[in-house]
C-alpha cells in the first residue's frame, strides 16, 4: 500500500487507474500492509479520502495474517496483545480472548502509544512462559515529522529483556504471502506482487513462488537494486506503468 498506491495518504499517480484496471478485469488482488494499527475497514475510509475506492475484503494487513495464524495454530486461544484496534479486532474476530491472565501468546504489533507498564507485562508474561508473536520486523515508520519506532524496535527491547525472539508473521516471512493467496484462492503461478521494497515486498514474493514487480516511488531506489543477491521479475517507475498490464492489453 505504502508507497505503492500512496504517500502519507497522497495518492501516486497512476494509482487510481491501476485500481480501477483491476477491477474492471475482474482479475482478484489485495492490497497489503505491515501496519497493524487499522482494520479493513479504517483503512477503507482513509483510502478513499485519499481518492482510492479499494473494497474493504480486498485489503489484507499483518493483524489479519496473525489472526489466521492464531487460529490455525491455536483455536480459541488467550493472548495479550500490546497494539490498536486492528490488532485486537482481528483477535476478536477468531474468538481469541484478550486477557492479561495466564495467556498463550504476547502478541506485539504496532502503536502510537506504546506504554511501559504494557511492555514490562509482556516482558514478565513471556517469561512465565507465553509464546511471543509480532505482527512484523519493521523497525520503524515514516510521518510527517520523520522517522517513528516501530513494531520491530519495540520487539528488539522486549528481547534484550526475556532472551527470547519472536515468530514474525508480517512481511518478509512469505507466510503473509501464501495466506493471502489462500485469501482470494489464488496461485503462485499466476499471481505477482508488486512491492516498492526489496527487503520485504520482493523476497516474501520471491520465497512464496510469485514474480514481482518492484516500483521505485517509494523506499528502494534504482540504484540500489542490484545491492541485493536476488532480483525482482521486473522493475517500474510507478504502477501507473502497470495499468497496460492489469487491463489485460500487454504481458506481465
Amino acid at each position: 500500500m505504502d508507497g505503492v498506491l500512496v504517500h502519507e495518504e497522497v495518492p501516486i499517480p497512476g494509482a487510481v487507474e491501476f485500481l480501477d484496471a483491476l477491477k474492471a478485469s475482474g482479475r482478484q488482488f489485495l492490497v497489503l500492509t505491515n501496519n497493524s494499527i487499522f482494520t479493513p475497514r479504517d483503512l477503507r475510509a482513509r483510502l478513499i479520502g485519499s481518492g482510492l475506492d479499494v473494497p474493504e475484503g480486498a485489503i489484507w494487513t499483518s493483524a489479519l495474517a496473525t489472526a489466521q495464524f492464531l487460529a490455525d495454530q491455536r483455536p480459541e486461544g488467550r493472548a495479550y496483545v500490546v497494539g490498536e484496534a486492528g490488532l485486537t479486532t482481528a483477535l476478536h474476530d477468531i474468538g481469541y480472548v484478550i486477557t492479561d491472565r495466564d495467556p498463550d501468546y504476547v502478541v506485539l504489533g504496532e502503536t502510537r502509544t506504546y506504554s511501559f507498564e504494557a511492555i514490562t507485562r509482556a516482558i514478565r508474561l513471556i517469561d512465565d512462559g507465553a509464546r511471543f508473536l509480532a505482527t512484523n520486523p519493521d523497525v520503524s515508520g515514516p510521518s510527517l515529522h520523520g522517522k517513528l519506532p516501530a513494531t520491530g524496535s519495540v520487539a528488539a527491547l522486549i528481547s534484550a529483556a526475556t532472551g527470547r525472539s519472536p515468530y514474525y508473521i508480517g512481511k518478509p516471512n512469505p507466510l503473509m504471502m501464501r495466506s493471502a493467496l489462500n485469501r482470494i484462492s489464488g496461485h503462485a503461478k499466476s499471481t505477482v506482487m508488486v512491492g516498492d521494497r526489496m527487503d520485504t515486498d520482493i523476497i516474501s514474493g520471491l520465497e512464496a513462488g510469485l514474480r514481482t514487480a518492484l516500483v521505485t516511488t517509494g523506499s528502494t531506489q534504482p540504484e540500489q537494486i542490484e545491492t541485493f543477491p536476488y532480483r525482482p521479475t521486473r522493475v517500474f517507475g510507478s504502477v501507473a506503468d502497470l495499468v497496460p498490464i492489469a487491463r489485460g492489453e500487454q504481458p506481465f
